[in-house]
Parts: C-alpha cells; structure tokens; sequence
C-alpha cells in the first residue's frame, strides 16, 4: 500500500483493516485535502493526534464505542479522541457534563484534567466522525470524506463475531445505529450538551451499564476513573 499523508499516522492493524478506504477515489480526495490545509490553516487535532483514537487501541481490542461529532475547534483542546481535551485545558462544557454523570453514576474522584486517553488504553474507541477541522470553525471538514471513511470504521467493528458496547449520544450519534448490524449493545441517549443533557443524558448511566454488559460478555469492564 502507497504511504499518503493520512495512511502514514494509523498503526499498521487499523490500516489492513481499512486497506480498501486508503485506496478509494474519495478517501485520495480526502487525503490532498487534509494535507493542504494542514499546509495552509490552523488546523486541529496536531498532525500526529488525527488518528490517536485508532492508534491507542487495536481493532481488535476495541470493547466500547463513543461517537462524537468533530473535533474541538480552540486552541490546543483536540487530541483525537471525541469528547476529551488536553491536559491543563479547562473543560469544555460537554465533557463537564459527561464528568457529572461519571460522577453521580460509577462514583468517579474529582478529575484534574479532561484527557480521556486512559479510557481509549482500554479499548474504549473515543471516535468522532469527522477526524479534523479548522481553527474557530466548527464543522469546517464536514461532508469532505471523513464521514464516508469513519461510517466504514462504525460497519468493520459492527461486523466483529464479538459482542461490542456502543454509546450513541444525541441525533447525529443515534443516526450511526443503522450502520451496526449483529448482537451489539446499543445505549442510546440526548447528548451531554448543555442545551440537552438535562433531557436524559443526565442519569442515563450509561457508564455503570456499560460495565454491567462487559462483565456479562466476561470481558474487563472499563475503570471510567479519569487519571
């Protein structure tokens, strides 16, 4: 497989899996993009982050799926996984709500930060549909080819013979449902939102049923402890 600018920042599990993607007419499209408003715009995540929710757990080790939307669109929050900021940003108002929950639901300490990257360890896959966008613009690389390409993600793990978790937060999450076909868990709820958190987000539990799946599937339920 040609090494394009993209390819080259997914480890080498994911890229076999989405060998075909790399190759397609849209995702080369996709790609001359990417690379040019990396070359010409502030663009977030950092280069190297655009695939760290890929790169921080196999496919195959992939046990819950969180989908979000693209990535945070101010100076230096993104670092590739949906709904988490870099240490030593203040949070956003989402994540702070995800923390509420985290906190009334599973009993989570007091974070000091917003890096879910302990989560994404242990094979929480933090995905959002669009992977980049452009500095104080939000939604900037929509409709570009990165929903084509993380649609495709969604239907690869769907298609796994082990039962997998998936958490589909608000309209544009749950609109993902159709693309996961077998014995898949699906929790559905508003999205952490301030604007609909409070609709049913807010007490969904998601965190502690999620865990209760895990350990009926006898797989290592996941430590939602932000450290």
């Amino acid at each position: 497989m040609k090494t394009t600018y993209l390819r080259s920042r997914v480890n080498e599990k994911w890229a076999n899996l989405l060998s075909s993607e790399f190759e397609s007419d849209y995702f080369k499209k996709l790609n001359d993009f990417i690379r040019e408003e990396y070359g010409n715009s502030s663009i977030f995540p950092d280069k190297k982050d655009i695939f760290s929710a890929f790169n921080y757990c196999d496919p195959d080790k992939v046990k819950v799926i969180i989908i979000g939307q693209d990535p945070y669109h101010n100076n230096q929050q993104a670092n590739g996984l949906a709904f988490s900021v870099n240490k030593g940003i203040q949070l956003p108002p989402s994540l702070k709500n995800i923390i509420k929950e985290l906190k009334s639901d599973v009993g989570i300490s007091e974070p000091m930060h917003g890096d879910l990257s302990h989560w994404a360890q242990q094979g929480v896959f933090l995905l959002n549909t669009c992977l980049t966008v452009k500095a104080h613009e939000p939604l900037s690389h929509q409709n570009k080819g990165w929903e084509l390409f993380t649609d495709v993600v969604i239907q690869k793990l769907s298609n796994r013979s082990d039962d997998l978790v998936f958490l589909l937060w608000g309209k544009k999450a749950e609109s993902k449902a159709k693309l996961i076909v077998g014995n898949h868990s699906i929790l559905k709820s508003h999205h952490p939102s301030p604007l609909s958190a409070y609709r049913g987000f807010l007490g969904c539990r998601h965190f502690s049923k999620t865990n209760q799946i895990l350990n009926e599937l006898n797989k290592t339920p996941i430590d939602w402890e932000i450290i």
